[in-house]
């Protein structure tokens, strides 16, 4: 069977039968135990006066925002304002770049992931992060890429098979590969590698998901899966996820934070709020004008 076959099955199946409901339920009924990694449950996320730098280029001033725990915030804003640096300032990859500098506060319920002593792999393991093109290990299975992590980590799990399991149910990629979950991820396609980068951050059990344009390299197909796979994840991870795309945003998100940059100027934070009230009654007309496609 073809990627595209198995695509197509997935539509099919779209509505999951009882049977389906009850061995997920009892997939998820087994407590899977990972030693050395994240306390459980979702975190909120806290930026304060968060600014950063390219050499001695101010690119992003003054953010400040507050990502609840269990909630999907949504960047919004036009290409170039600082939303992508924004999101690699909350996992501690800004500072993976060359020049890169960074000032202000970024807090994991209440703790600052850039105190002294804080590993950055630590934080990494709390804070996972998907890219915005699909990225599995080409040379690994899709069993060996969902656990990946760990071993990157060191991090050890007393039942592997149900983590691969819970992982990719999570994921919404389970009943398309596993049969064949010692196949190389490589040869899936695009949408389906997406999900199972996805399910490779799950896997250690992260307190907040961060989603850089996940869906700007999917078809229509695969960026509904990976949009049902957010909304099933909410209440369990905080989701926070860099969108250029404005009826994702509203279809997906409970929160949005409007980013711009003026010419020559680094980006700010123009507004932020309920969703809802962002894209029918913002206080800024520039929001508006964004919104409503009048510019960006």
């Amino acid at each position: 069977m073809t990627d595209v076959d198995l695509e197509v099955e997935s539509d099919l199946e779209e509505n999951l039968t009882e049977e389906d409901r009850n061995e997920a339920a009892n997939v998820f009924a087994k407590k899977v135990e990972i030693i050395g990694g994240p306390p459980a449950g979702p975190a909120t996320l806290e930026a304060k006066d968060a600014c950063a730098w390219f050499g001695d280029r101010l690119v992003l001033e003054g953010v400040d925002l507050v990502m609840p725990k269990g909630k999907v915030t949504a960047l919004i804003g036009p290409s170039g304002c600082g939303k992508s640096t924004f999101l690699r300032l909350l996992n501690r990859m800004h500072e993976l770049i060359p020049g890169a500098a960074l000032d202000g506060e970024i807090l994991l319920d209440g703790d600052d992931i850039y105190a002294t002593g804080t590993r950055a792999q630590q934080v990494r393991m709390r804070i996972g992060m998907v890219f915005q093109k699909p990225n599995p290990f080409p040379a690994m299975t899709i069993r060996e890429n969902v656990l990946a992590a760990l071993k990157l980590a060191r991090l050890k799990c007393d039942d592997k098979d149900t983590l691969v399991e819970q992982s990719l149910l999570r994921a919404g990629l389970w009943k398309e590969v596993r049969d064949r979950l010692d196949s190389p991820g490589g040869a899936l396609s695009g949408g389906q590698q997406q999900r199972l980068c996805i399910a490779r951050s799950l896997a250690v059990h992260p307190n907040v998901l961060l989603m850089d344009e996940p869906c700007s390299a999917l078809d229509p197909t695969s960026t509904r899966r990976v949009e049902e796979t957010i909304d099933e994840l909410r209440g369990e991870v905080t989701v926070v996820i860099v969108t250029h795309n404005m009826q994702q945003a509203q279809r997906v998100s409970d929160l949005c934070a409007f980013f711009l940059a003026a010419e020559n100027q680094p980006g700010i934070v123009v507004e932020q709020g309920p969703t809802d009230v962002m894209f029918s009654t913002p206080t800024d007309p520039r929001t508006l004008d964004y919104v409503q496609g009048r510019f960006g």
